[in-house]
């Protein structure tokens, strides 16, 4: 007997090597900005067979899983030394999220993660749920991390037991391994969305922000906020204003929020965020591009009209389906970029493209002209100046 679950083990580590080492490859036919990839690269499968199993003969004879994870989604991304590291949001079937670092030689394929998960500090009012970690290696030396952190609503009615709270944690390390819990962002709405610039903006810290009136809703927020804060150590925001509107009828519509930070490239400050709008289906999320000026990070100065990613076939279903989520991104020196999305709440994906590729698709491609009309108008003018290069053919 002792032979046999022996045996069942060594098939399970087999079979997850197997999982994890298998290669990615880019899927043919793309668009011209982007590649997609086919297999996903992170999903419940992919974590560790020593988190969900226990091993011993004598207390799981049956080689049952007892920790179950559902999902793997939303990650942070950094490049550290010579590796791609993904802080990654990992759900138990308890429900509770927690992050976890996964690695990977060169950002396709073979992402594995480590033994343990993060240790987050708690606060004196302990977080009830941590998600969603933005990653900024900051000018001043300290890598941050900004999550959700989300508790029950004290002032919820008896026997609600929905009504959340949101507030912006921050972590802080130097290697990746001890986090430093830093005091929440102090701010006047509920801040589930919040990403830090990596470079002082007139000696200040500047964060992207999504002002919220409630846990869900952002109500009176007006889209994607840009604050300046003195101190990370007490980060308190005291003005905010935005900088990427929510519009009536477009893919942010409903929300809209910063991916990860900006990449820096000698036009402007390339951003990523995520865009909300309601359809028949539920809410659907997509991800989109826009540039803000060199100087001023707060100047929008281009954005294409709709998305850049929407969910496609499988992405489409999941836990929560119609979503693609990003607060991952990785710009290597050689100007590749391989972006890290999620899709419905469930997986992780990677897509590449070039920060040459993706600063033309923003300074390049038509704005939203917020009517069906303009639109027919922008698309006319393409489709002249096409015929007449044909005709010169």
């Amino acid at each position: 007997m002792a032979s046999n679950f022996k045996k069942k083990v060594h098939k399970l580590l087999d079979k997850h090597e197997e999982l994890l080492s298998a290669k990615n490859k880019k899927v043919k036919n793309g668009n011209g900005v982007f590649d997609r990839y086919k297999n996903p690269i992170l999903t419940a499968a992919h974590t560790p067979v020593i988190w969900r199993y226990d091993l011993d003969k004598q207390t799981n004879p049956f080689l049952m899983e007892r920790i179950g994870m559902n999902a793997t989604m939303n990650s942070g991304a950094i490049k550290w030394n010579g590796k791609y590291i993904l802080v990654v949001r990992v759900e138990g079937v308890d429900r509770k999220s927690f992050f976890a670092i996964a690695e990977s030689p060169n950002g396709i394929d073979n992402f594995r993660f480590w033994d343990y998960p993060v240790t987050i500090p708690e606060t004196d009012i302990p977080d009830t749920n941590v998600y969603d970690m933005r990653l900024t290696a900051h000018e001043d030396g300290w890598i941050y991390g900004v999550f959700c952190s989300e508790r029950k609503d004290p002032n919820a009615a008896p026997g609600d037991l929905s009504s959340a709270v949101a507030a912006a944690g921050i972590v802080r390390t130097k290697d990746l391994l001890t986090w430093e819990r830093l005091p929440d962002l102090k701010t006047k709405s509920q801040q589930r969305n919040v990403v830090l610039h990596n470079e002082f903006v007139d000696g200040k810290y500047a964060l992207y922000t999504r002002p919220q009136d409630g846990f869900i809703d952002a109500g009176s927020g007006g889209g994607i906020g840009w604050a300046l804060v003195d101190d990370m150590t007490n980060a308190e925001i005291k003005e905010e204003k935005i900088i990427n509107f929510r519009y009536y009828h477009t893919i942010k519509e409903v929300k809209n929020g910063e991916g990860p930070h900006p990449i820096k490239t000698d036009k402007g400050w390339l951003h990523l965020a995520h865009g909300v709008r309601g359809c028949a289906a539920g809410l659907r999320y997509v991800i989109y591009l826009y540039m803000t000026a060199l100087e001023d990070p707060s100047k929008l100065i281009a954005e294409p009209a709709g998305h850049l990613m929407g969910p496609i076939g499988e992405e489409r279903i999941g836990d929560v389906s119609n979503v693609l989520f990003t607060n991952g991104w990785i710009a290597d020196e050689d100007g590749k970029v391989f972006l890290y999305y999620a899709s419905s709440d469930t997986r992780m994906h990677v897509a590449t493209s070039t920060v040459d590729k993706l600063v033309d698709y923003c300074l390049n491609s038509p704005a939203d002209g917020y009517r069906s009309a303009a639109s027919v108008e922008t698309l006319k003018v393409q489709i002249a100046r096409n015929l007449e290069i044909l005709r010169m053919k």
